[in-house]
């Protein structure tokens, strides 16, 4: 192996998650790696008990992608997600240990089964091998800020202050109901009377269509932009963080939240009830930071951007030099 990074065989591997694979990409690009990249397929029963269960994994396995999942094996492979795992654990046996493995998030078993594990604190992952994060990793840094100012320069036209809102929904630590979501209009409503300026509305890909065409209809009667899906043409979230002067955000989504506190915006994680779970301590982690503000907080509001992809690849770096062959 050369000490150039950038010189060496990748495989980015996730199950096609969006959320995943997007924290997978932006680890092989902080490394300046040019992955190939695995959307992964297992068959029954391997996909309910990954990544534990490896007897005949190989034959378990596909990559959606149709190129097959053989030798030569990858010089590092980075993995997110429970079921990305399973290969990125097999890589590291069936290559002899020659490919250095990176996992990301917890792995449900012993972080010592790879030779790097990065995982959010909230976690609680102890093992001399893991590096935590807060939140999730993504590429968001200034480049990819000011890309977004350029490729979407007509939000930039749009009335001031401009609030983006990010919407997710449901799951098991946060509830996106009706009344959630009318109480998040109540909140919009009353800012814009306060204040005017306008609104950038996204939707994921896990928002229910009905709602989604709900809030099209009442974010109709202000300023802005909506995207709600492909309908809309090109998604201009990129554009949205760069040129928002701050951003309400739903609470369910660690990928969507550490996204907006990366843009150095203000940024409110929203929310109707207490936050359950582990995510807890990820939104409680981020006010001490300073990243999250309440609702009330003006534009001009200073937050420090949450950033943690730089550091991490460091670390990962020094991990791979300190294990390379002498």
């Amino acid at each position: 192996m050369s000490s150039d990074l950038s010189n060496l065989s990748c495989w980015v591997i996730s199950d096609g998650a969006a959320g995943n694979q997007r924290q997978a990409m932006a680890m092989a690009d902080g490394l300046g790696l040019a992955p190939r990249v695995i959307n992964l397929r297992l068959h029954h029963p391997w996909d309910w008990l990954a990544p534990r269960l490896r007897i005949a994994a190989r034959q378990a396995m596909e990559d959606r992608n149709g190129l097959p999942i053989a030798a030569p094996w990858p010089d590092i492979a980075i993995g997110c997600g429970r079921r990305a795992a399973l290969l990125t654990r097999c890589l590291r046996q069936w290559s002899g240990g020659r490919c250095f493995t990176v996992q990301i998030l917890d792995p449900r078993i012993a972080a010592a089964q790879f030779d790097a594990v990065v995982a959010p604190q909230h976690d609680r992952l102890c093992d001399p091998n893991v590096i935590e994060t807060i939140g999730a990793l993504n590429p968001i840094d200034e480049t990819w800020l000011e890309q977004g100012r350029i490729r979407f320069a007509s939000l930039g036209e749009l009335p001031a202050p401009r609030t983006a809102v990010l919407i997710g929904a449901s799951n098991a630590s946060v509830t996106l109901d009706d009344v959630w979501f009318e109480a998040l209009l109540d909140a919009v409503t009353r800012q814009h009377e306060l204040a005017g300026g306008s609104f950038l509305v996204s939707t994921s890909r896990r928002t229910p269509r009905q709602r989604v065409e709900d809030l099209r209809k009442a974010f109709s009667r202000w300023p802005g932009v909506f995207w709600g899906g492909s309908q809309d043409g090109e998604n201009p979230y990129a554009g949205m963080l760069a040129l928002a002067d701050r951003i309400i955000v739903s609470a369910d989504s660690v990928n969507m939240v550490s996204e907006a506190c990366a843009s150095g915006k203000p940024v409110h994680a929203f929310a109707i009830e207490p936050v359950r779970g582990k995510l807890a301590d990820f939104h409680e982690a981020l006010r001490e930071g300073g990243h999250l503000v309440p609702l009330q907080a003006s534009a001009s509001h200073s937050t420090p951007p949450l950033r943690e992809l730089a550091a991490v690849a460091a670390r990962i770096t020094a991990i791979w030099r300190s294990r390379r062959p002498r």
